[in-house]
């Protein structure tokens, strides 16, 4: 069984998870810190969440550039919501303010790009090396 990974619904899911976490999680599991688990304020777990967004959500923007459409569209909103990400870790005031365009502009880029593959559908350019 031969299947492709779609990196770009991947990284959706990925941005929308972190969205629920970020959003959500502190609403409905504040009383984790009770039973001794504490993953709201778990500098670890949010370092590695954002970390996951980078690794998937690189990797899936950059094969499209690269293999389909050429456009940096994509790779420029995800990398202007990932710095809005990641300003929110340091920003803790004004968390909620940074979460909203990130999550936004990360989830548009992997809709650009998911849009541009689809419609370029493999257009080679003159700087195409396949």
């Amino acid at each position: 069984m031969n299947q492709k990974i779609n990196w770009d619904a991947l990284g959706i899911w990925t941005s929308l998870a972190c969205a629920i976490h970020c959003a959500l999680l502190p609403l409905f599991l504040s009383s984790l810190p009770l039973f001794g688990i504490n993953i709201i304020d778990n500098l670890a777990f949010e370092v590695s969440m954002i970390l996951l967004a980078l690794c998937i959500g690189t990797y899936a923007l950059y094969h499209g550039y690269k293999k389909h459409h050429h456009s940096p569209l994509p790779l420029i909103l995800f990398f202007l919501g990932f710095a809005f990400l990641v300003l929110k870790q340091f920003f803790i005031w004004y968390e909620n303010w940074l979460l909203i365009p990130a999550v936004t502009l990360i989830i548009s880029a992997h809709l650009f790009n998911f849009r541009f593959c689809r419609i370029h559908n493999h257009a080679h350019t003159d700087d195409c090396d396949h």
